[in-house]
């Protein structure tokens, strides 16, 4: 084979992987916009296409309908803006842990981090008294802390992925233990507080909660962009990217802080949502089908099943409004069991 015939054979494989990623990012996109307008469009009280695209025009256009603008201004679109950013975030992080970690259960509700939040808070509701944002504050510190913890108990002249999967699930039996314990000592109400937290609901969605993730996002993505260079050395491993020059520790716990930013901020928004972080990440990569990474795939993707499911929490059951950590947890369950076969039938897991 010649050289020019081995330069042709391979462009035309990465322009074929570059439209596989485009075709799985627009398709994404679309199944995104169009589970948008289903959330601002289904509810006890349906509004109509047009009134919608009037409603979220009214400040630019000055119409006015004061019930209709309230039903999708100030419920629907805080509730599904919160999903979007919220199921990104819980995308984001999941595929950094896995892809970092090389390992498809090393996502935040698996090794700890989520257990940290949901035991910060509950320890605020039921030992300090706390309730609404300064939960998840305490969420957000938990999160963190529990992380530091875990990198810190992972570290032997380095970190190994192996460590650290294995920690963070002996981190996340410890946290659940405390719960547990908390639990016993709690009254009836602050009991149902917690659990109302621990589940996951986008019930209560304020448009606060909302910007502040956004916020959030706008910080850390450009951090995440700036080292995912560096984890192209790190895939090679740590003695190839040492000799590459790659500062390997520095980057592995700067990837890991912000995959951890990424998932204390979500589930300080909308509480320890489970599953999305795990599943986001293995299905972008199944529709890329090796075509790349997949970390804006993952993120588009937690945000459809984020918003996906809270419909489906809304309207499955009729007068019944199920917190979206239930159907997540139950998409999620099934997800594993498939993966866990489909991994036994090939002999790995993608």
């Amino acid at each position: 084979m010649t050289l020019a015939v081995e330069i042709e054979t391979v462009s035309g494989v990465r322009l074929r992987q570059f439209r596989r990623r485009r075709a799985v990012l627009v398709g994404l996109a679309v199944a995104l916009l169009v589970a948008f307008a289903l959330a601002l469009n289904l509810g006890d009280y349906p509004v109509p296409p047009g009134d919608v695209l009037r409603s979220l025009l009214s400040p630019l256009t000055g119409a006015v309908n004061k019930g209709v603008d309230f039903i999708v201004l100030q419920v629907r679109l805080p509730r599904a803006i919160l999903a979007i950013l919220s199921g990104a975030a819980f995308g984001l992080a999941g595929i950094i842990f896995q892809t970092l970690l090389r390992n498809p259960l090393a996502s935040p509700d698996i090794i700890g981090i989520a257990h940290g939040a949901s035991a910060a808070a509950v320890f605020c509701i039921i030992i300090l008294g706390w309730s609404g944002l300064s939960v998840s504050l305490g969420a957000l510190a938990g999160a963190v802390l529990t992380a530091i913890a875990i990198y810190l108990l992972a570290w032997r002249n380095g970190v190994t992925a192996y460590r650290v999967v294995l920690i963070g699930i002996g981190a996340a039996a410890m946290l659940g233990a405390v719960i547990s314990y908390l639990f016993t000592r709690a009254r009836l109400n602050e009991v149902q507080q917690a659990l109302a937290w621990l589940v996951g609901s986008l019930n209560a969605a304020r448009p606060g909660d909302a910007i502040v993730l956004a916020v959030a996002l706008l910080i850390l993505l450009p951090l995440l962009f700036g080292l995912v260079r560096a984890l192209e050395a790190l895939e090679l491993g740590d003695d190839t990217a040492t000799a590459l020059g790659a500062r390997v520790e520095l980057t592995r716990l700067g990837l890991m802080l912000v995959a951890v930013s990424f998932a204390a901020f979500a589930t300080a928004a909308v509480g320890p949502v489970g599953f999305v972080a795990f599943v986001s990440g293995p299905i972008a990569r199944r529709l890329l089908d090796g075509a790349g990474r997949g970390f804006a795939q993952a993120a588009l993707v937690g945000s459809l099943v984020m918003l996906v499911s809270d419909l489906v929490a809304q309207h499955a059951l009729p007068s019944v409004q199920l917190p979206v950590g239930v159907v997540t947890g139950a998409f999620g369950a099934l997800f594993l069991l498939w993966l866990l076969i489909a991994s036994g039938r090939s002999g790995r897991v993608n």
